[in-house]
């Protein structure tokens, strides 16, 4: 699953070099490729949830969930689909990672960890949305925490895993659901999360219509808010942003003033007056550009932050957030 279309502003201060190990193209127009360190040390151990970032070359780097078994240590596992059209991240992993070819990736980064004390678990992928949740399901059979694992599609044709998920010892917990399938094997999201129940947590990965969908279900179900998981990988698509207007921001421990256009981001206009910044999904969703706000009302865009820390406005996401107030002090 990748996160979001990402650009790194900045070189990362720690990499890996890997080298494609294997690659597979699975239904669906999905890339299955395993990575291994180059210089042949297995690769760090990552908790299911976790992601990397991979540098694709000429700036472009994207995000991508681990998709493995956490618990064999060694090689990595990625699964990218083809996104039509596509912003240049996917398309260019399907065209350049050929076997044997030198890459470097991110350590694992985890912002949609295995709640501490499930009991039991429902997890609930759409589409590519599969692939954070593959490396929960190993983790939750290898501790004998009860799951489900529900995996939705547009058509079985274009299901990337379900022969994958055939061959493992919890095929019994799976259920495939496709748009295309007989009715009886359709989704039912009620029934697939059945009434909240003390240590029972929902995990949810996929497009934002499904993933609203389930936050709906949970509501009318009456389960708790901190219980239900999700990981987004792209705005809502029908989000309105408000008229936009210049602004002014100031980078306090810099001293760099700058003015923001209308079209233009504050990580982009700081970069170019030399300020360092990191970024890497550039569409508010990863958190990796929340900077410590000092001083002003940002108009905060991000999916990251919860509605409660949007309001306390101490920090604001650089890639995507603007200004209600005249002016926004950082503390950069």
């Amino acid at each position: 699953m990748t996160m979001a279309a990402a650009s790194l502003s900045t070189t990362v201060s720690t990499t890996l070099a890997v080298t494609v190990a294997a690659r597979a193209l699975l239904p669906g127009g999905v890339l299955h490729l395993r990575l291994r360190s180059a210089d042949g040390a297995p690769l760090p151990a990552f908790e299911p949830g976790a992601h990397v970032d991979l540098h694709l070359g000429d700036g472009l780097v994207r995000q991508y969930s681990l998709c493995g078994d956490p618990d064999l240590p060694g090689d990595w596992q990625l699964a990218i689909l083809l996104a039509r059209p596509s912003r240049g991240g996917s398309q260019a992993v399907h065209d350049r990672l050929a076997p044997g070819s030198r890459w470097t990736v991110s350590p694992p980064r985890n912002q949609f960890p295995l709640a501490a004390g499930t009991r039991r678990a429902v997890l609930l992928a759409g589409g590519i949305g599969i692939t954070p949740l593959l490396a929960m399901a190993w983790r939750l059979h290898r501790l004998g925490t009860p799951f489900t694992l529900h995996y939705a599609v547009r058509g079985q044709d274009s299901a990337a895993f379900a022969g994958l998920l055939q061959d493992t010892p919890f095929a019994d917990r799976v259920h495939l659901h496709a748009d295309d399938g007989p009715a009886a094997q359709q989704l039912d999201i009620l029934q697939a999360l059945g009434e909240p129940q003390p240590g029972t947590h929902a995990y949810t990965c996929g497009p934002e219509g499904f993933m609203r969908a389930v936050q709906a279900g949970a509501r009318a179900l009456g389960w708790p808010a901190d219980h239900c998981h999700q990981e987004h990988f792209q705005p809502p698509d029908e989000e309105v942003q408000p008229a936009d207007r210049a602004f002014t921001v100031q980078a306090a421990r810099s001293g760099v003033t700058v003015q923001v256009p209308v079209g233009c981001s504050i990580s982009s206009v700081l970069l170019k007056a030399g300020v360092t910044v990191w970024t890497s999904c550039e569409q508010g969703v990863c958190g990796t550009c929340l900077t410590p706000l000092l001083a002003g009302e940002a108009d905060h865009r991000d999916r990251y932050q919860t509605a409660e820390e949007k309001a306390a406005q101490n920090q604001v996401a650089l890639c995507c957030s603007r200004a209600l107030s005249p002016t926004l002090v950082l503390d950069l």
